[in-house]
């Protein structure tokens, strides 16, 4: 493989604000790290609420820290259609006019008119690792992975380039079962 890339799967998951964590969980409270991710200084928590759709819920939904600016919730289409709720393609941040839903935890719940979406697939790249690669930030690429008999080529895969990331792609749970790839499964960046 000329620029080969570790694809991982992200599965559903929050992220919140201070304000929504208070409501959730009591003022004050902090999160409970409970392993470190693959990009430098994000972590799955021990914390898990409950994602209400206008047709059903998800009961245990994990947040990842640490805290952001804004609520988010990431869900695949096939999550999002099965709860009823709306979730655009979307990179991570961009939440304008998304949908929403209700939050709840065990201290209260919070309904947010929107911040649910469907994140877009992307690959996270160091300065030195876009720059070895021929790559910029928000770079559309593809990327061809093999394996079991369900070899494919993912396209529409942006590129985001910060020193504060790891290079990996991220891909959610539809994009993973259509491929069948395993943890540590690697892909090979085309930029033709």
């Amino acid at each position: 493989m000329n620029k080969p890339v570790l694809i991982e799967t992200s599965a559903r998951h929050v992220h919140v604000t201070r304000e929504t964590l208070d409501i959730l969980f009591g003022e004050g409270y902090e999160l409970t790290p409970k392993k470190d991710l693959s990009q430098p200084g994000q972590f799955a928590c021990e914390e898990r609420i409950q994602v209400i759709g206008a047709k059903s819920s998800f009961p245990a939904v994990s947040i990842l820290g640490p805290l952001r600016k804004a609520d988010q919730v990431e869900l695949s289409l096939t999550d999002a259609r099965s709860i009823g709720v709306t979730a655009p393609v979307r990179e991570s941040g961009d939440i304008e006019g998304s949908g929403g839903c209700k939050l709840v935890g065990p201290k209260g719940e919070v309904e947010i008119a929107q911040g649910v979406i469907a994140a877009k697939r992307h690959i996270h790249a160091t300065p030195a690792d876009a720059e070895k690669y021929g790559l910029k930030d928000k770079q559309i690429v593809k990327v061809k992975v093999e394996g079991n008999g369900r070899s494919l080529i993912f396209d529409d895969v942006v590129v985001r380039v910060s020193p504060n990331f790891s290079l990996a792609m991220h891909i959610d749970t539809d994009e993973a079962n259509a491929a069948t790839p395993v943890p540590g499964v690697m892909g090979e960046i085309i930029t033709d």
